[in-house]
C-alpha cells in the first residue's frame, strides 16, 4: 500500500482464544483511546470454545466502522492468526493486544503515532508495562528497562533481543511500528515469520524493526501485561515448557545464523537453554525430550554445557534419575515450608 492508500493510520491487531473473561476489558481499553487519528481494530479470534467468539461479533456489529472481526476459521495457532490479521491490517502503523492484556492509557496511540509521524527514521516506538495479576489484581513491575534512552539505534539492541529471557526489550503490545517495514520483511523471508516451529510471533518483529532503523522510547506505563493463568508462555506444564523453549530458541538461532550474529553473549544464551531443556526434560521423566536436547545442540550448532553434561549423567539410569528427582522433591518441600 502506498500512503495514500491507508484506509486507516493505525491498526490495532487483537488475537484471542478461549478468552470470554477478558476480551472485553482488552476491547474496551482500545475503543477508549483518544486519537487525531481514525484507527481499526482487526480481531483475530482462533477458533474459541467458550463464548468468546459471541464477545467478539457483539462488538463487530456494535462498532462496525472500527472493528472487523477475522473470518472463523480451523484453529489456526498464534503464528498464522497473528500474521493472517497482520495481511489484513489497512493501517500505516500497526499496533497489538493480546485479548488478555489491556492499555491503561487513554493516549497510548496518540503518543506512539506522534512519534512516527515526526521521526521518519524511527521503525518502533513502545512503552513501559506493568504485570497484572488476575487473581489478585496487584501489579508489579518488570524490571528496568536497559534501552531508555528516547531514541536508541536499533542496531544496538539486536543482540539484546535474541537473547533475552525475562523482561522483554520490546513488549509488543505496548508497541507501534511502521506496517510497510513489515510486509517487505515478511515478503522477504516469509520462513521467519510463518514457520510453526519457531513458536512466537513477536520477537522477529522486534528484530526486524531494530535492524531496519531506530527504536523510540516512552518510559510511561500503558499495558497491563495478565498473568496468574496458564498460556504458551506461562505454564507450571516442563513438557509444554520444553516445547515453547525449544521453538523460541529455534526462531533466534535461525535469526543468528541468517543476520550472521555470533558472540560469546549468543553462545552463552544458547548453552544456557540447553540446561534448561535438560532440567525440563529431566523433571519430566521424560527420555524423548532428553534426547531432543542433543538434537537442539547440533541445531544450534553449541556445545552441552558442563552442568546439563552432570544432569545427562543422572538422567543416563532410571534409578539414579528416580533417586535425584525424590530427592529434589524434598528440597522443594522444605523451601515451600520454609517460606510460610
Amino acid at each position: 500500500m502506498t500512503p495514500s492508500q491507508y484506509k486507516n493510520l493505525i491498526s490495532v491487531i487483537v488475537l484471542t482464544y478461549n478468552e470470554e473473561k477478558t476480551i472485553t476489558r482488552t476491547l474496551n481499553s482500545i475503543l477508549c483511546q483518544k486519537c487525531h487519528v481514525p484507527f481499526e481494530i482487526v480481531l483475530g479470534d482462533d477458533c474459541s470454545t467458550d463464548n468468546t467468539r459471541k464477545i467478539c461479533e457483539e462488538y463487530a456489529k456494535r462498532f462496525p466502522n472500527i472493528i472487523r472481526l477475522m473470518e472463523k476459521a480451523p484453529n489456526k495457532g498464534v503464528i498464522d492468526n497473528y500474521f493472517d490479521c497482520l495481511l489484513a491490517c489497512q493501517g500505516k502503523y500497526i499496533a497489538d493486544c493480546a485479548g488478555d492484556d489491556f492499555w491503561v492509557d487513554p493516549l497510548k496511540l496518540e503518543k506512539e503515532v506522534t512519534i512516527l509521524e515526526n521521526n521518519p527514521d524511527v521503525t518502533l516506538v513502545h512503552t513501559d508495562w506493568m504485570y497484572y495479576d488476575e487473581e489478585t489484581k496487584a501489579t508489579t513491575s518488570p524490571g528496568t528497562n536497559p534501552f531508555n534512552s528516547d531514541i536508541t539505534d536499533g542496531r544496538k539492541m539486536l543482540e539484546a533481543i535474541i537473547t533475552q529471557t525475562k523482561r522483554p526489550i520490546i513488549h509488543l503490545c505496548t508497541a507501534m511500528y511502521r506496517a510497510d517495514i513489515m510486509r517487505k520483511a515478511y515478503n522477504d523471508d516469509p520462513k521467519m515469520f510463518r514457520n510453526k516451529d519457531f513458536g512466537c510471533e513477536d520477537l522477529q518483529i522486534c528484530f526486524i524493526m531494530a535492524y531496519m532503523g531506530k527504536i523510540a522510547y516512552i518510559p510511561k506505563i500503558t499495558l497491563y501485561y495478565s498473568y496468574g493463568r496458564e498460556t504458551v508462555s506461562f505454564s507450571n506444564n516442563d513438557k509444554k515448557q520444553f516445547i515453547f523453549v525449544k521453538k523460541t530458541t529455534n526462531l533466534s538461532s535461525y535469526i543468528c545464523k541468517t543476520y550472521n550474529i555470533n558472540s560469546q553473549t549468543t553462545y552463552k544464551y544458547f548453552q544456557n537453554r540447553l540446561f534448561g531443556l535438560t532440567m525440563h526434560a529431566f523433571r519430566c521423566k521424560d527420555k524423548h525430550l532428553h534426547r531432543m536436547v542433543q538434537d537442539c545442540s547440533n541445531d544450534w550448532q553449541v556445545q552441552i554445557p558442563t552442568k546439563a553434561k552432570i544432569a545427562n549423567v543422572i538422567m543416563s539410569n532410571m534409578l539414579t534419575w528416580n533417586l535425584f528427582l525424590y530427592i529434589r522433591k524434598i528440597f522443594v518441600g522444605i523451601k515451600h515450608i520454609l517460606r510460610k
